[in-house]
């Protein structure tokens, strides 16, 4: 949607935000998501990327030097088989049982078919589906060759041809406006069953939230360059009020040397060094975890650093920008700022500060150090696009290399989910899809346990399967899809954790980016973020059933004031009752729509 630059960030509670070098997370307003940290009680430090591990010093066996390790465990998903955590669940048997049990149901079912009318699937199903496949794959696939265009859009961007805000900003949203439908009308000129409506439907939403992000991100750190050429300027000028630049950087040094001699006079001596490591963490089999050995000043600064802004919100933070900020660049502007930070002088120092805190949102903070403009590529589109995401980042946390084995346990999983979950929709949710003159209490009750176990095999197959294999094809090591939403004691709870690629879109180009520009409060940002999601899904199901009814959008609203009951005190020490009454309007939801929307 249509939006100003993303001045400020909502702050998640328990967790702080905060800007820094190249070798650790920091926060980019709208150029990336919101990096937190928080400490946890085993001393480890958990960030939106992963979990950082800081070892205590040790002493080097060869070298005799003291050193420390640095260790880095990316997010895994719940179900993942190499996820240690899940594996070690007090509840891990549970999950083997529903699969073994799903795997019995449905041998039960073929050997009652083929009893009862001489073979256990029709296939009727994979007819209709598969109708038309061609037309549907090449409109697909044309549908995927048009988002290429966002990069001479963006290469126009980044050489000033065009203004983001808000030429830019226009041109995106009619374009993509466009693509949406030309989409909805080809699929209703086309006639296509429910199945390939609905595919081609969500798609062009996947590819339109990526177009979004891409294009805005890269419209936004055109602001930032602009800001800090302009801010760059207005510190030219005020080096020339104190005796021009050669002074200026001569009493900046003096000034920086007086402060490193007073850090150093209050350093305290490093405790704990031992002759061996002490908590090291070594790669697993399938080479998850990346670490790093580092001397002993560097981690234990690394380590003190993680712990304040885990501790505090902005203590500290401003002191450690300017520092930070010039490492990922290395020109002459932001070597002579960082040491004009250090300017006795409060306005040059200012200035300084304001530019280097500009400049870092331009570099990415991972081991390329990725510098805008230099991301606006078509081979770094490519890899966006394969990447299961849908926010635009200028570098993403990656793994070393691709695990053909891991392929072909996410394939084979894939291939036997889609046969369950094809299995459930032919045999027990087809035949009894409601008409007007069925009893409405008996076709929710007979279709809600079909549709609850098909939208399960359809989460493990879409978040599981598909997004972890994309996943591990572009190196892509964040893999934290989903949370435990199973858990879930109230609808917000669900809609942050069963979709985070979407959520996360959401929370950043919608909900934070309105409340930045246009000063919503947080109750009218989440309305306009709600009914935002819920245009969508009422299009997609007047894709798929033919008819505007206005369930869906309805039902997603009333979610709104059920969020705002859900947080009253009383009801949130209720876990139990919480899950239960969210697990029986799961129970009911999808019964529901499809009796609605078939059937009236």
């Amino acid at each position: 949607m249509l939006s100003a630059p993303l001045l400020n960030q909502e702050k998640s509670s328990g967790a702080t935000s905060y800007k820094t070098s190249p070798s650790l997370p920091h926060v980019a307003q709208d150029t990336g998501a919101m990096i937190m940290t928080t400490r946890m009680e085993d001393g480890t430090f958990a960030t939106t990327e992963g979990t950082l591990h800081v070892s205590k010093p040790f002493r080097s066996r060869s070298t005799k030097k003291l050193r420390a390790m640095i260790t880095f465990e990316p997010r895994k998903t719940h179900f993942d088989t190499t996820n240690e955590a899940s594996g070690t669940n007090e509840f891990r048997g549970f999950f083997t049982l529903f699969w073994m049990s799903l795997f019995l149901f449905t041998l039960q079912t073929y050997i009652s078919s083929v009893e009862a009318n001489g073979y256990a699937l029709s296939f009727a199903f994979a007819a209709m589906f598969s109708r038309h496949a061609v037309t549907l794959a090449l409109s697909d696939l044309l549908l995927v060759s048009i988002t290429i265009l966002c990069v001479p859009f963006a290469k126009a961007i980044s050489k000033g041809w065009i203004s983001y805000y808000w030429t830019g900003a226009i041109i995106q949203h009619v374009f993509q406006t466009c693509v949406l439908l030309i989409t909805v009308t080809w699929t209703f000129h086309r006639q296509w069953p429910w199945v390939q409506s609905g595919f081609l439907t969500l798609h062009s939403f996947v590819m339109i939230m990526k177009m979004y992000s891409y294009i805005s991100v890269n419209g936004y750190l055109q602001s930032i360059f602009r800001r800090s050429n302009h801010v760059l300027a207005e510190l030219s000028g005020a080096t020339a009020r104190v005796g021009g630049l050669e002074q200026a950087l001569r009493d900046a040094t003096s000034k920086r040397a007086q402060a490193q001699a007073a850090s150093r006079s209050a350093e305290t001596p490093l405790a704990d060094v031992t002759s061996t490591p002490m908590e090291t963490c070594t790669p697993d089999a399938e080479g998850v975890l990346m670490k790093s050995y580092t001397d002993v000043k560097t981690a234990a600064a690394l380590r003190q650093r993680l712990a304040a802004v885990s501790s505090s919100l902005d203590e500290n933070a401003e002191s450690e920008r300017g520092a930070a900020n010039g490492s990922g660049r290395g020109s002459d502007e932001v070597e002579v700022a960082c040491i004009l930070s250090y300017h006795p002088d409060e306005s040059v120092a200012g200035l300084a500060k304001e530019f280097l805190d500009l400049d870092s949102e331009l570099v990415s903070t991972g081991p390329e150090q990725v510098r805008w403009p230099d991301n606006v590529t078509y081979r770094n589109f490519a890899i966006y696009q394969l990447i299961p995401t849908l926010v635009y980042e200028l570098e993403y946390p990656r793994t070393d290399r691709i695990r053909p084995t891991y392929i072909f346990e996410k394939t084979v999983a894939f291939m036997g989910s889609f046969a369950l979950l094809y299995t459930v929709v032919e045999c027990f949710i087809i035949p009894l899809t409601p008409t007007p003159d069925q009893s409405f209490f008996r076709s929710l009750l007979d279709l809600a346990l079909p549709f609850m176990i098909a939208f399960l095999l359809l989460f493990y197959i879409i978040f599981e399967c598909i997004c972890n294999g994309f996943a591990e094809l572009s190196y892509f090591s964040d893999r934290l899809f989903y949370e435990d939403w199973w858990n879930s004691t109230s609808w917000e709870e669900f809609s942050r954790k069963w979709n985070k690629p979407v959520h996360t879109f959401l929370l950043r180009h919608v909900y934070a980016s309105t409340r930045a520009s246009y000063g919503l409060s947080r109750t009218t940002a989440m309305f306009v973020t709600f009914f935002f999601s819920a245009m969508a899904h009422e299009l997609v199901m007047a894709v798929v059933t033919k008819k505007i009814r206005m369930y869906l959008f309805l039902m997603q609203l009333i979610q709104i004031p059920l969020i705002l009951v859900s947080r009253a005190p009383v009801i949130q020490r209720n876990k139990l009752m919480g899950n239960v009454v969210f697990w029986l309007g799961l129970y009911a939801g999808f019964p529901l729509l499809c009796v609605a929307y078939v059937a009236y």
